[in-house]
């Protein structure tokens, strides 16, 4: 029978991350981290043996660790997430949180406000906004069926209800108006060297084009016909697209167009007032 030292030892050798083979280790033996540290020598189940090994090879392939355990922390809410869907990235919390405060702030005297995630994936933008701010009707749009069903699962085990909606980008609520929008959709260039790193997530996710400004600038165009007067429109983007992006905001006739920075202090979102 093995130990957790050895069983770490083997997952090393296949080139995982200490850590990274640790948080696996203590997903299939249903402990934390702290706990395996401070017992190297406890003996790990063939039985466990089994389901760690399968792990360890796939994340060594570069699968995310997401997927590996099903499930993704952001702003607070517990997600579940798997292949069908992009894995929720911290630096997305940035936009959440610019959207929330206008919500609380510059919208706050709107009834009930109306919002929209276009290309909402697993659903991490809607529901991190619908938990922040419970009187925002939210609906969370997808191209994609199959993200449409993880957002949904999530909205149900999190009790946070959201109306959902099928189609691209402003087409999913045609004929509606939005006092606030959110989107975080795919702008990494075909060519983009970092695409290979990422290739076991939703390609359709993160490549819209060759120049990776074709999402934004589709939802940018047609923004005005859905939102509110006085509405706001925030964007994710790369970092070395926010002159790109802001200037099409004030091509669309939006105002107070400005941007916000990451985790790391790199240009992240950009956004409006119309």
């Amino acid at each position: 029978m093995s130990s957790v030292r050895t069983a770490l030892a083997a997952a090393r050798r296949l080139g995982l991350e200490r850590l990274d083979a640790q948080l696996l280790l203590a997903h299939v033996l249903g402990r934390d981290r702290s706990w395996l540290i401070a017992n190297d020598d406890a003996c790990v189940s063939a039985e466990a043996l089994e389901r760690f090994e399968p792990l360890v090879s796939r994340r060594a392939q570069g699968e995310p660790f997401a997927y590996l355990v099903g499930v993704k922390e952001f702003h607070g809410l517990e997600l579940q997430v798997d292949a069908r869907v992009l894995v929720p990235r911290p630096d997305t919390e940035v936009l959440v949180d610019w959207a929330v405060s206008l919500l609380r702030g510059a919208l706050a005297t709107v009834d009930n406000p109306a919002v929209v995630d276009l290309g909402t994936g697993s659903g991490a933008i809607a529901l991190a906004v619908r938990h922040a701010h419970p009187a925002a009707r939210v609906v969370a749009t997808d191209a994609s069926a199959d993200a449409l069903d993880v957002a949904r699962a999530n909205a149900q085990r999190l009790q946070l209800p959201i109306e959902t909606a099928g189609g691209s980008w402003w087409q999913a609520v045609a004929g509606r108006r939005f006092a606030l929008a959110l989107s975080n959709p795919p702008y990494i260039a075909s060519g983009d060297p970092h695409l290979a790193a990422l290739h076991v997530e939703p390609g359709a996710a993160l490549v819209p084009g060759r120049t990776g400004l074709e999402a934004l600038e589709q939802i940018i165009d047609a923004a005005p016909a859905h939102l509110s007067p006085g509405a706001w429109l925030l964007l994710e983007h790369g970092f070395d697209q926010a002159e790109a992006v802001r200037q099409r905001l004030l091509a669309r006739g939006f105002q107070l167009v400005q941007t916000r920075r990451d985790l790391s202090g790199q240009p992240r979102c950009s956004g409006g007032h119309l």
